[in-house]
């Protein structure tokens, strides 16, 4: 399995890589990476605005289809990189499916206690899977994704 700084591998187009979150308390968190180095929204190049774009519509897609997710959270949050010394940011997106009611894959169950409410992250201990409940998720996304 192909592993990046922010999880592992599960897809990729030109300018970007998809990447399954390792905290899946809301199943199908995906970190969405720019392949090179950039440390700002301003910095990207409009080829990779218009990737992204593609990017977005299909993971939406997907997840819906994969895991029947309601609606979608997505956050570029820089704040966590200027804790090291020196800062090392990565533009980076976090995109976290939210779930109205809860939804059951490959025998558990994931609620969404954060669901309707104004912030996008849980702050309860995060969901710890075996490698293998992981790549039953990746493969399951895979399924669906059509890049």
């Amino acid at each position: 399995m192909k592993t990046h700084q922010f999880g592992e591998l599960v897809a990729e187009t030109e300018h970007w890589l998809i990447i399954l979150a390792p905290d899946q308390r809301n199943l199908g968190t995906c970190v969405v990476a720019l392949k090179r180095d950039e440390t700002e929204l301003s910095g990207l190049k409009d080829e990779e605005w218009e990737d992204l774009a593609l990017v977005v519509k299909k993971l939406e897609s997907t997840i819906r289809k994969a895991f029947n997710a309601t609606l979608f959270n997505w956050g570029c949050l820089m704040n966590s990189s200027y804790l090291e010394d020196p800062p090392c940011p990565h533009l980076h997106w976090h995109f976290i499916p939210r779930y109205k009611n809860p939804i059951e894959f490959n025998g558990k169950t994931f609620y969404d206690p954060c669901f309707g409410k104004s912030t996008m992250y849980n702050r309860d201990p995060a969901v710890q899977l075996s490698p293998q409940f992981k790549r039953e998720i990746k493969n399951h996304i895979l399924k669906y994704l059509k890049l």
